[in-house]
C-alpha cells in the first residue's frame, strides 16, 4: 500500500436543503483537492441534515429519501468527484424499491458508487429500517469499513469491520452536545454559538469540556488503538435543526493518536498522510494476533438477556 491522503470535514448543513448542502461539500472537496487530498469524508447525513428528521412523517422521510446509486445526490457526488480528482463520502437518506428506508452513507469516485453502508442502530426516526451488514471496500489500494454514529459505541461492531479487513474506518457522526445520563452532559446554549466572534472562549469551553470533546476522547481513541487501525471522524459544527454541534472532525493513527483534526469554529477541514507501516507497528495489531476466541466466542455471540435493554443515548 502507498500512502494516502485524506480529509475530515465539518459545515453547519441545512435542514432538508440538499441543494446548499451539495454546495459546501463541492466547494470543500475542491479546496481540499487543491492540498493534496484524495479522499474527503463528511458527517451523517451530510447531504440532507439530520437532525430536524425526527419530525418526520413516513411520507415526508420518504420525499427525501433516495434510490441508490441511482439518486441525484449519488449523481451529484460523481460530478463533484470527477470535477475535483477526489473521492468523496457522505451521508443521507436512502429508499429502496419497497419504500423500505435507511440511514445511508456511501463512498463515490468520479465513476459512481464505490460503496454503500446502511446504519445498524438508526433511532433518529422511526420509520428507519436498520441496516444488517458490515462493508469493506477497496479504496486506492486500501481496505476501509464504514460505521456510522451508534454503531461505534458497540465495540464488537469496530472489532467486527477490523477482523473483516478494514485498515481504515469512516466513522460519519451527529454527535454531542445533547443530554444523557452522562455528568454534565447536555445541550450548549445556542446564543453562544451566534456570538461566537465576539466571544469564541466561551463556546470553545463549552465545545472542548465534557459536554463535546472531553467525551469524545473517553472512548475514539480506543477504538483506534485496540483495533490497529486508523478512524477518519467526521462531525458538524453549528446549527443542526435546533441543536447545536460542535464539530471536532479528526483524524487518529493506529496509536489511538489524533494525526489531525479541525479546531476552527465554522466550516472547516483537515488532511491527514495515511501510512501503512503503522497498521502492524500499533499494539492493536498485536492484540489481535494474541486473541483466544475459543475462550469468549459463544459469550460475546449470546443474545441479550431478558435483563438486558438496549438504550440508545
Amino acid at each position: 500500500m502507498e500512502p494516502i491522503k485524506i480529509a475530515t470535514a465539518q459545515f453547519e448543513n441545512k435542514s432538508g436543503d440538499k441543494e446548499h448542502n451539495l454546495g459546501v461539500i463541492r466547494q470543500m472537496a475542491g479546496d481540499a483537492a487543491k492540498e493534496g487530498a484524495q479522499v474527503i469524508a463528511f458527517h451523517e447525513c451530510s447531504i440532507t441534515g439530520y437532525t430536524f428528521a425526527r419530525h418526520l412523517s413516513r411520507e415526508q422521510l420518504l420525499e427525501i429519501a433516495e434510490p441508490l446509486p441511482d439518486g441525484p445526490s449519488i449523481l451529484a457526488l460523481q460530478d463533484i468527484a470527477a470535477e475535483h480528482n477526489i473521492v468523496v463520502l457522505a451521508g443521507l437518506f436512502e429508499k429502496d424499491a419497497d419504500d423500505k428506508m435507511y440511514k445511508a452513507y456511501v463512498c463515490v469516485d468520479k465513476n459512481g458508487m464505490v460503496a454503500k453502508y446502511r446504519k445498524l442502530h438508526p433511532f433518529i426516526n422511526p420509520h428507519l429500517t436498520p441496516g444488517d451488514q458490515y462493508v469493506v471496500f477497496d479504496l486506492l489500494g486500501w481496505k476501509c469499513g464504514i460505521l456510522i454514529c451508534y454503531d461505534n459505541n458497540i465495540i464488537e461492531n469496530v472489532r467486527a469491520t477490523k477482523l473483516l479487513g478494514a485498515d481504515i474506518i469512516f466513522m460519519p457522526h451527529v454527535t454531542m452536545c445533547t443530554p444523557s445520563t452522562r455528568p454534565r452532559a447536555g445541550f450548549v446554549d445556542t446564543e453562544l454559538w451566534h456570538n461566537r466572534e465576539a466571544d469564541p472562549t466561551s463556546l470553545r469551553q463549552e465545545f472542548d469540556g465534557l459536554k463535546g470533546r472531553a467525551w469524545l476522547m473517553k472512548w475514539l481513541p480506543a477504538r483506534a488503538y485496540d483495533n490497529a487501525v486508523y478512524a477518519v471522524f467526521s462531525n458538524p459544527i453549528g446549527m443542526d435543526d435546533d441543536q447545536l454541534k460542535n464539530g471536532c472532525s479528526m483524524i487518529l493513527d493506529p496509536y489511538g493518536d489524533i494525526i489531525a483534526e479541525c479546531r476552527k469554529l465554522g466550516n472547516d477541514y483537515t488532511i491527514a498522510t495515511l501510512t501503512p507501516e503503522k497498521l502492524q507497528r500499533a499494539g492493536g495489531y498485536r492484540y489481535i494476533q494474541a486473541r483466544r476466541p475459543e475462550l469468549y466466542g459463544d459469550v460475546i455471540g449470546q443474545s441479550h438477556t431478558s435483563e438486558q435493554k438496549v438504550i440508545w443515548l
